[in-house]
């Protein structure tokens, strides 16, 4: 939220709940909490999505932003690297992992498939994913691997950093829902 002209609080369309902050540790409470956000996210953006027409699923939930149907595309694209980094971060030491041009990819031919395609797909993932966190021995947690453009990352902090991002985009296609009255 921002505070806008004559101090009414105004709805930040890019970070509805805030941008990310980057945390070094989570607490065994905060980090159980994250792991049951990934764990959760993806009944939470299947009921984002819920009923809307294909026309809906092609609104931009933002004045030059992605379209809802990017964004579940966008959320499935990042969500699979960041297993593949964690799996990276655990089983070799310190290494440093590719990024990616997140534009480029949501404007990629399979961005315009059905959203049934990612969210499928986001089921299985996270089910592994929580599984595989939830598994990990608390020192797991400070491991880190090497992120080219943000510097070394543990565990903990990918954690809290894919908890938040996808509790961020369902706040983007909720917060067009409620503007638009869908």
């Amino acid at each position: 939220m921002t505070w806008g002209i004559m101090g009414h609080m105004e709805t930040n369309l890019s970070y509805p709940i805030g941008r990310f902050g980057r945390k070094t540790a989570l607490t065994p409470e905060s980090r159980l909490a994250a792991i049951a956000d990934i764990q959760s996210l993806p009944a939470r953006l299947r009921e984002a999505v819920a009923g809307l027409s294909e026309a809906q699923l092609d609104t931009p939930y933002r004045p030059g932003g992605w379209t809802v149907r990017q964004t579940v595309h966008h959320v499935a694209d990042s969500h699979m690297n960041g297993f593949i980094r964690a799996k990276l971060g655990l089983t070799e030491d310190r290494p440093t992992i590719k990024p990616y041009d997140q534009d480029a990819w949501v404007a990629q031919p399979d961005a315009a498939l059905p959203v049934e395609v990612s969210l499928a797909l986001l089921d299985a993932l996270h089910t592994r994913w929580s599984a595989l966190y939830a598994g990990l021995p608390p020192d797991a947690f400070a491991r880190e691997f090497v992120h080219p453009e943000q510097g070394g990352m543990t565990l903990d902090l990918h954690l809290h950093l894919y908890a938040w991002h996808g509790r961020h985009h369902c706040a983007h296609i909720t917060g067009l829902r409620e503007r638009e009255g869908w």
